[in-house]
């Protein structure tokens, strides 16, 4: 039925949702933000680019805080911890891009990491491998919540929506997989499933290796 599988990378491939949750509070506090506003800004940017993030924040944080301001400061923090300690792979990600790769299924990636930052963290763990497309931010007009990236990453592919699995772990990387058509899978990191996509959720799994029951 499928014949490809499209991942988001932070909080599915990259353990790094829970960094970017820890310097987005770190530099909230620093500024005088509760903890409350904080944790609902960062569900409600989580898997955006930093142009559909913005509006986001603002309206959600206030106290004339400028978003790409404070995202340039958080973005220092979260790059020194990086570099002194690096990341993690989530658990279960080699063995299910090696089962994949033995079931034929192609492989992709949408994610609004940054370009050289995504792949620098496949190299590390040397998985770029197991990928036949990337897709960036920076290859379409409208970051996650639309649909842009993964209808881009199903034309890279050569593949139809219908036939693609999508996996993420953010509320806007489902609208975004759900809105193109693909059938989205929700791995729980840091966000719970909530109603506003559950007209777009197919499966929810504890762990990313809980696709074997679809693919």
């Amino acid at each position: 039925m499928f014949k490809a599988v499209v991942f988001d990378m932070d909080g599915v491939i990259t353990d790094t949702e829970k960094l970017y949750r820890r310097f987005q509070l770190e530099e909230g506090f620093a500024r005088g933000v509760p903890e409350e506003v904080m944790v609902k800004a960062c569900e409600r940017i989580a898997g955006g680019n930093k142009y559909t993030n913005k509006p986001a924040f603002e309206e959600i944080v206030g106290r004339g805080i400028e978003y790409f301001e404070y995202r340039e400061k958080m973005l220092a923090r979260l790059d020194a911890y990086i570099k002194a300690n690096g990341v993690e792979l989530k658990s279960g990600v080699v063995e299910i891009l090696e089962y994949l790769k033995s079931k034929g299924i192609l492989i992709g990636l949408a994610t609004s990491t940054v370009r050289e930052r995504a792949i620098g963290y496949l190299i590390d763990h040397d998985i770029y491998k197991y990928f036949d497309k990337l897709i960036f931010g920076d290859m379409i007009q409208h970051g996650k919540p639309a649909p842009d990236i993964y209808l881009k990453a199903c034309e890279e592919l050569g593949v139809k929506p219908e036939e693609t699995i999508a996996v993420e772990d953010s509320i806007n990387g489902i609208k975004s997989a759900g809105t193109a058509g693909l059938y989205p899978v929700m791995v729980i990191d840091l966000i719970q499933p909530k109603e506003e996509i559950k007209c777009y959720l197919k499966q929810v799994y504890d762990n990313i290796t809980g696709l074997k029951n679809i693919v």
